[in-house]
């Protein structure tokens, strides 16, 4: 089994990252590859609404952006776990980051291709906007048919400087749970 941890933020190392790590790490401890991919210095223009992916739903990709979309949605096509991440700017998800989404969940379609795939958010910020960026985050797993645990609170940790969040052990204590869940139904689904 393959997980694909993706960092919407900018900031390289920074608190986003952290706690992916963490994420991946408890994974890791059950058996699962994990791959973090960050979309710091990337570019994911949004979409253009041109309907092209909606006429050639088979060919599974975007062809009217010259961007580096398309190698990352193929890594998340080819996961089993997707797991986002993301500082909260100015009350939401990074912009590389939900153009990333959108764009995969119009290329993924008719029926998702992300479909029964297991997947989760989480968000760190300084002081507040963690609810609402997860919630903004959480409904594009939720519109994937995607299948989403939870854990003992909220995903969410706070800091601002790099590092800040290692500071935050109630948000390490959450996401350890997440993965943990994670792991137990990966292994569950496929066992039957």
């Amino acid at each position: 089994m393959k997980a694909l941890l993706i960092s919407g933020s900018q900031r390289k190392g920074g608190n986003t990252e952290i706690m992916l790590q963490g994420c991946a790490k408890e994974l890791e401890a059950h058996d699962i590859g994990t791959e973090i991919l960050s979309l710091s210095g990337k570019r994911i223009k949004g979409c253009t609404g041109c309907g092209w992916c909606r006429e050639n739903q088979q060919e599974k990709r975007c062809v009217m952006q010259d961007d580096d979309f398309l190698p990352i949605f193929q890594k998340m096509l080819t996961a089993d776990i997707i797991v986002v991440g993301s500082p909260v700017y100015f009350g939401s998800a990074t912009p590389e980051l939900m153009a990333l989404l959108d764009r995969a969940g119009y290329v993924g379609r008719p029926i998702s291709a992300f479909s029964r795939k297991l997947g989760g958010a989480l968000t760190v910020a300084r002081r507040a906007g963690q609810n609402f960026t997860l919630a903004q985050l959480m409904y594009w797993f939720l519109l994937n048919d995607m299948i989403v645990p939870g854990s003992t609170y909220w995903n969410i940790g706070f800091g601002a400087a790099k590092g800040d969040v290692e500071q935050d052990t109630e948000s390490a204590k959450v996401i350890t749970r997440f993965a943990e869940n994670l792991a137990w139904l990966a292994h569950k689904i496929h066992t039957t």
